[in-house]
C-alpha cells in the first residue's frame, strides 16, 4: 500500500515535486505523461472539480506516482503517471491512486469517469478491472512526414488568415462549440479556456489559421510547434508540429473544407522547417480517420480510456 494524499489546490512545492516526477517519466517514456489541459490546471491551481493525488511509500519523501482529476463536459477525467523508480510495483501504485481518485468522485456527487492511459498494456487492463472500469474510447496519435509529397501537390488548399488576438476570440469560440458540440473535452470552451492557451509559451497566432466565407468564420486549423521535442522519424526529422485542433462549422460540411484547411495547415508547418506532423483523433470518428489516412497519416500509437460510472456517497 502507498500513502495517497489528496490536494485540491497545489502549492509551489507540490507543483515542483510533481513536475520533477513528470520530467523523469517523460525521459523514460519519450512522451509527455500528462495532457496539456491537465498541466494547465495543475500549475494554475486547479478549477472546480480539480484534485491532485500524490502517492508515496510509507516513510519516503519521493513521489511514487501522481494522478489528476478534473471535471469535464458531463463527465470526469483522470490521468496518472508512475515514477520510473517505482515501476516494479506499478500496478499497486496505480490502483492506490485510482481508488483515491474514484473515492473523490463519489464524494463529489458521482458520475461517469474516463481514465486516460497512453500505450496501454495487459497490466493496465487488469488494474482497470480491479477498480471496476472497462475499456472505452480509444484515441489514435497519427503522424506523417513533412513536407507533403507530389501526390498532394495538386490538392486544393483553403485560403486562411491568422487569428487576431483581442478580435477573433468570440467568433472562434462560437464556431468551435458548434463544431464540437457533443465532444467531451473540446465542446464547451469559454473565454477562460482560450485565454489559458493564449498565455502558453507555444501559442503563436500566426499558426492559428482561420477560414471565412462571406465574412463569417466557418473553419479553422490551429497548429502547434513542439519546441525541442525529439522526433522518432530518424535522420532528417527536423522537429515536430501538431494539428492541434481542426474544425468545420456543421453548416459548411460536405464541401471538402476540412481536407483543404488541413493541407493548408500542413503546408504552414512544413514552411516552418518541421519534418514531422502529428495529431490526435478519436478512433470511432470514421470520417476523420479516413481523412487523415488519405492525406498520408499513419497511426503512431493508441491511447485508451477506461470508463465506468461512480455512485455518489455521503461525505
Amino acid at each position: 500500500m502507498h500513502d495517497v494524499e489528496v490536494k485540491r489546490r497545489m502549492g509551489e512545492e507540490d507543483i515542483a515535486s510533481v513536475a520533477a516526477l513528470l520530467r523523469a517519466a517523460e525521459r523514460a517514456d519519450n512522451h509527455a505523461p500528462l495532457g496539456e489541459h491537465k498541466w494547465i490546471d495543475l500549475v494554475q491551481g486547479g478549477r472546480a472539480g480539480f484534485a491532485g493525488f500524490v502517492a508515496r511509500r510509507p516513510g519516503s519523501a519521493q513521489l511514487a506516482g501522481y494522478a489528476q482529476l478534473s471535471r469535464g463536459h458531463g463527465s470526469w477525467a483522470i490521468e496518472y503517471v508512475v515514477h520510473p523508480a517505482a515501476r516494479a510495483v506499478r500496478e499497486r501504485v496505480v490502483e492506490d491512486l485510482l481508488r483515491a481518485a474514484l473515492g473523490e468522485i463519489a464524494l463529489s456527487g458521482g458520475g461517469h469517469v474516463h481514465v486516460w492511459v497512453p500505450k496501454p498494456d495487459a497490466a493496465d487492463d487488469a488494474v482497470a478491472r480491479s477498480v471496476g472500469l472497462a475499456r472505452g474510447r480509444e484515441i489514435h496519435q497519427m503522424r506523417r512526414a513533412l513536407p507533403l509529397g507530389p501526390d498532394l501537390a495538386g490538392s486544393a488548399r483553403a485560403t486562411l488568415r491568422p487569428f487576431v488576438v483581442g478580435e477573433d476570440e468570440a467568433a472562434w469560440l462560437a464556431l468551435n462549440n458548434r463544431a464540437f458540440r457533443s465532444h467531451p473535452e473540446q465542446g464547451a470552451w469559454d473565454r477562460g479556456t482560450l485565454a489559458e492557451r493564449e498565455e502558453q509559451t507555444w501559442f503563436d497566432p500566426a499558426g492559428f489559421l482561420l477560414h471565412e466565407s462571406d465574412g463569417r468564420l466557418d473553419a479553422f486549423c490551429w497548429t502547434k510547434i513542439h519546441g525541442d521535442e525529439v522526433c522518432e522519424g530518424g535522420a532528417g526529422a527536423r522537429g515536430l508540429g501538431e494539428i492541434y485542433v481542426i474544425g468545420v462549422d456543421p453548416s459548411a460540411q460536405g464541401r471538402g473544407l476540412g481536407r483543404s484547411v488541413l493541407l493548408a495547415g500542413l503546408d504552414y508547418l512544413a514552411g516552418r522547417g518541421l519534418g514531422v506532423a502529428m495529431l490526435y483523433v478519436d478512433a470511432s470518428d470514421a470520417a476523420a480517420v479516413h481523412l487523415y489516412h488519405s492525406t498520408g497519416f499513419g497511426i503512431d500509437h493508441r491511447d485508451q480510456a477506461y470508463v465506468g460510472d461512480v455512485a455518489s456517497v455521503e461525505p
